[in-house]
Order: structure tokens, then C-alpha cells, then sequence
């Protein structure tokens, strides 16, 4: 498919990096320059080992009038390229930077007034720049990792050594001190390939025209105000940053077996369910997801737990095939587990409608990894969250969650790399389910839910921020 030659509306082309984390926000930033604001998109769509969730994202009864989607070639032999050891950052990069070649053709059939890409396609910059093709990035985790992450090129220079090794908190100019321990995973090994890549790309960001970033100014107030006021971050020099958010994922189709689940949910109380699931790759160990099931056991919480087969190698694993693991809980889960919970709990294998779920008057609490679209997800629909972060930048999102917006409960230790044991589970699980903690948190969840929708409105500062760049787009 090559993108349309003759279209009369305004028109922007849009550039995600694989993974659903990635392509979601950037797909609900374009349905929503398509409906609410009569432009035109195309999508270019990186095909190579897309997931079958990708694939069901871009069926054509998935789209709305005027959104094209532009499926880029796969990349031939993309195995020659990638090795059995590389980190999910690294193959990512290889992916764009290979499946990037097919770029220019894609673009000079018909200009789009603007390309948005994501971090992570960031070669995209030198080929527009011979096209004279703006490009805006739209960094799609926290504000808190971006102003880390524009921080890291002089953390780079400055720090011998490993930062995780580093005897005090790490100050990002004008945000909240960050542990060591809860910067992302791919700086923490800085002789990794992965970490040259994460360097690269964000070193490129001032390069973008303008930033879009996924929050709105009551969320993230202390970084938003650090990117716009502190003279670090305009001597970069920065561009301009249009909080746009919240932007999640709308309009689930919903199957049979969904259709079952919110049904169940239609039967329990108000906020007496517990949702438990990963995000669209994470998975536990063998051990681990034991400890998970007795402790949502012995919690005797009415629950919701999405079973995904565990992985002893990596909390990622399921980065790449999300979607299409098909599994039978009973063959991993603890044995009698889904009889004795029949009835109070419901175990659903691999998937789940994760914003219909969070968006039920059932739903109480969500146990979550922390990932930027959930926690988003989460907030917006007024439900806090108990932190289990697993990798990349969710430790970071969860310290800020638990000790900046107040919404989530974090664990004593780690999860991902120390054992939680069922104990701790049952005993966190009862203090937001039940407990005074608990009611806080849910409040200020429910504060942060009429914000957002406040933002998102005319009038409201997301609302205008987005509106002034279209504004721009359509004198163009």
C-alpha cells in the first residue's frame, strides 16, 4: 500500500517503533488529529516481527475514515542482523534503522506537512531533513524519564562508572531526585550495545521541531515546569513541549470471551475487584507466579488475573509476540488455584481488555507493572494501583506514582529482581482493597481522573496545547 497522491485535508504521517507500548499512544494521537480536528494521517506501520496484536490493530475495519495505513516492507533476513543475546532496545533500533530504508520513497510520494515519530526512530530525522519534512517527536513515557533522559548525554560525560553504582541520588536539573536503583534498565549496564542505542536516540530529541508528551500539567507538575522553565533544558537548547495527554486506548473491540469477562465484572460489587496483569510483555517467573496466586488467595479479594505462561529468562519475553501466546493456565498456576478461587477470582489466559476492565465500576484496584499507558489508563479511570515494575523505565513510574501523585503502593522489595513472597502480596493487596491507605489513594485517583478530563476538553490545557500545533499544521 503507498500512502494516497491526492488529499485535500491536512496531512501528517506518523512513524512508531514495534511494540504495542509504542504504536498504541501514536495511533490515538492520530485518530485524534482525524476526528476531532479533520486531518488526513497516514501510518507508516514497521511490519517486521510485528505481533498479532499489531496486526489486529490495523485491520482496515479498525480504522477511521481518512487514516491510512502504510505498511513498510519487512526486513529481508532481519535475523542476519540480530543476535540470540541483544536486549529488546538494541533489536528494536536495528529493526527501524533497517526497516528506515524504505523511508524516502514512502514520504516523497506525497509531502505530509509533518512526520511524529517516536524515540526510538530517530534516523528518521537525517532522511527528512534532505525531504525539508518537519519532524516532531512524541515521547510517549513520563516527563520524569524524558528530562532524565535529555539530562543522560551530560550524566554521560560527567559520571565514571556505572550510575546504579553511584553513592547519592541522581538530580535531573529542577525534577525530584532519582535513585539509582530505579533509573531504567537500558543505562544501567552503560558497556551494553543497548545503552549506546538508548544514548543515540536521546541525544537526537532537541533535534525535533517539537515534543509531544502523554501527560497533562496536574500529573507531572514538578518536571513539566523543570522542561519549560530551567535554564539546563533551554540552553539544550529545547524545543517546545506539548503536553497532550492523556491519550489511551479507546474503542476495544470486544470479543466472546471479553464479553464474559466485563459480564462477571457486572456481578461484583462496586471497586471490590482486583485486576492483575503485566502489560503487553511482561511476564514472571516460575517461582514468582506462585507467590502471586497464594497471595491473591489468601488476600480473599474478589480478583481478576490475566495468566500469561511464565518465563524464567526474562521479564520482557513477551515483547515481541504479544497477542498470540496461547496457554493453559492450569498447566503453570499452583494446583487447585483456579477451584478453591472459582467464583471470587477469574483467571484469563494471556489478554485482556485492559481498558474496559479499568474503566468498570467493579474494578477497585489494579495490580500493575507500571508501564506509562497503563498507569495512565489507570488514573484516568479513577483506580489506584498496587507498583509491581518489571523492567525499563517502570520503577522509575512507580516511585513517582507512590511518592509524587500518591495513587500507588509500592512493595518492600523489588519485583523482577528480588521474590515477592505470598505474605507481602496478601498483606499490600489488603491495605489498598480494604484499608484507610487504600481510600486515599483511591481519592486522589479520582481527583487525577476529573483532571484529566478537564485537560483533554476545550478549553483545557491539553486541548489548547494540541490546538495551537494544528493550528500551525493548517497555515502551512
Amino acid at each position: 500500500m503507498t500512502i494516497p497522491e491526492k488529499i485535500e485535508k491536512p496531512h501528517v504521517a506518523f512513524l512508531p517503533s514495534p511494540g504495542m507500548g509504542h504504536v498504541t499512544p501514536l495511533f490515538e494521537f492520530a485518530k485524534r488529529l482525524v476526528i476531532h480536528h479533520g486531518f488526513h494521517v497516514s501510518f507508516l506501520v514497521i511490519t517486521t516481527a510485528a505481533s498479532a496484536a499489531q496486526n489486529e490493530l490495523f485491520r482496515p475495519e479498525n480504522l477511521p475514515a481518512d487514516f491510512t495505513a502504510v505498511e513498510i516492507p519487512p526486513v529481508e533476513n532481519i535475523s542476519s542482523f540480530l543476535t540470540d543475546d541483544m536486549k529488546v532496545v538494541t533489536q528494536l533500533c536495528i529493526m527501524v534503522r533497517e526497516s528506515l530504508k524504505h523511508l524516502p520513497s514512502l514520504l516523497m510520494k506525497n509531502r505530509p506537512k509533518a512526520l511524529i515519530i517516536d524515540l526510538f526512530c530517530t534516523d528518521a530525522f537525517e532522511i527528512c531533513e534532505k525531504l525539508s519534512i518537519p519532524v516532531y517527536s512524541f515521547f510517549t513515557a513520563s516527563t520524569i524519564l524524558m528530562a532524565f533522559s535529555l539530562y543522560l548525554p551530560t550524566l554521560d560525560s560527567e559520571v565514571e562508572g556505572e550510575f546504579v553504582d553511584l553513592p547519592e541520588t541522581i538530580q535531573t536539573p529542577g525534577c525530584s531526585p532519582i535513585h539509582p536503583h530505579d533509573i531504567l534498565d537500558q543505562v544501567k549496564d552503560r558497556k551494553n550495545e543497548e545503552y549506546n542505542w538508548y544514548l543515540l536516540n536521546v541525544s537526537r530529541l532537541p533535534l525535533a521541531v517539537g515534543i509531544f508528551v502523554n501527560s497533562w500539567d496536574d500529573l507531572e507538575p514538578v518536571s513539566l515546569k523543570a522542561l519549560r522553565e530551567n535554564l539546563f533544558f533551554q540552553n539544550i537548547p529545547l524545543p517546545p513541549v506539548y503536553t497532550i495527554g492523556p491519550l489511551i486506548k479507546q474503542d476495544e473491540v470486544v470479543t466472546e470471551k471479553d464479553a464474559e469477562i466485563l459480564a462477571w465484572l457486572d456481578d461484583q460489587p462496586p471497586d471490590s475487584v482486583l485486576f492483575v496483569v503485566f502489560g503487553s510483555g511482561g511476564t514472571l517467573t516460575s517461582e514468582q507466579l506462585t507467590e502471586l496466586a497464594w497471595g491473591l488467595e489468601m488476600s480473599q479479594q474478589r480478583f481478576i488475573l490475566v495468566a500469561r505462561k511464565p518465563s524464567d529468562a526474562s521479564a520482557s519475553a513477551a515483547f515481541f509476540n504479544v497477542g498470540s501466546d496461547e496457554n493453559d493456565p492450569l498447566l503453570y498456576l499452583p494446583e487447585g488455584f483456579v477451584s478453591r478461587t472459582e467464583g471470587r477470582g477469574l483467571v484469563v489466559p494471556s489478554w485482556a481488555p485492559q481498558t474496559l476492565i479499568l474503566n468498570h465500576r467493579s474494578t477497585g484496584t489494579f495490580l500493575s507493572h507500571c508501564g506509562w499507558n497503563s498507569t495512565l489508563e489507570s488514573v484516568t479511570n479513577g483506580v489506584p494501583i498496587i507498583a509491581w515494575p518489571l523492567y525499563a523505565e517502570q520503577r522509575m513510574n512507580a516511585t513517582f506514582l507512590a511518592e509524587e501523585a500518591g495513587v500507588a503502593l509500592k512493595f518492600s522489595k523489588n519485583p523482577g529482581e528480588e521474590l515477592v513472597d505470598r505474605n507481602e502480596i496478601e498483606k499490600n493487596v489488603r491495605i489498598v482493597m480494604e484499608g484507610e491507605k487504600g481510600k486515599d489513594m483511591r481519592r486522589r485517583a479520582k481527583e487525577l481522573k476529573e483532571s484529566a478530563k478537564i485537560a483533554l476538553n476545550s478549553g483545557g490545557s491539553s486541548y489548547e496545547s494540541l490546538c495551537s500545533v494544528v493550528e500551525f499544521w493548517k497555515s502551512q
